[in-house]
């Protein structure tokens, strides 16, 4: 599967509002305002993109990082939204791929972190499973349909980051 990650343009963000507000996607999100999204469209400090797959470069959905002037070098995965027929065929993998390559090796990164909500099993096992380590819950702290929901805080460091890049290259054991 061939993937890109174009800079979204103000034109794209009624596409970028419409996978938000998809009924697959909203359990899992708190959607933005459209001023929001061109806010991270426009401020440095974000990068705000549309992800797209081949074989015609279709748009399948967008992602966002903050922090990419962090003194601190600790850049986050803000967001990772696809249309619901792209999920489940390894497009949100390789998109947490390229974003921390992105993060590590473009901007610098010496942690990349996230949010993901407790409900959001599927997210969990991806985070978890490119080496995205747990820090800590922040207990009922989203709204959530008729509830609450707990927000759980990931990193990835960069040293394990690198170790899992070698890992998976070829006649590595």
């Amino acid at each position: 599967m061939n993937l890109r990650l174009r800079p979204t343009m103000l034109s794209d963000l009624d596409f970028v509002i419409s996978v938000e507000q998809d009924t697959s996607n909203r359990p899992f999100i708190t959607p933005w305002e459209r001023t929001q999204h061109e806010g991270a469209v426009r401020f440095p400090d974000f990068r705000h993109f549309i992800v797209e797959t081949d074989p015609d470069y279709e748009r399948a959905g967008f992602v966002i990082l903050q922090g990419c002037r962090n003194p601190h070098h600790s850049v986050e995965l803000k967001r990772i939204v696809l249309l619901p027929e792209d999920q489940g065929h390894g497009l949100g993998r390789a998109c947490v791929r390229l974003l921390a390559q992105m993060a590590f090796r473009d901007l610098g990164a010496h942690r990349f972190w996230l949010d993901v909500k407790s409900k959001n099993e599927r997210a969990l096992a991806l985070y978890r499973s490119e080496g995205f380590v747990e820090e800590g819950r922040l207990r009922d702290s989203v709204r959530s349909g008729d509830g609450y929901d707990s927000l759980i805080v990931m990193s990835l460091l960069e040293p394990e980051h690198a170790a899992l890049v070698r890992a998976r290259e070829p006649g590595v054991v």
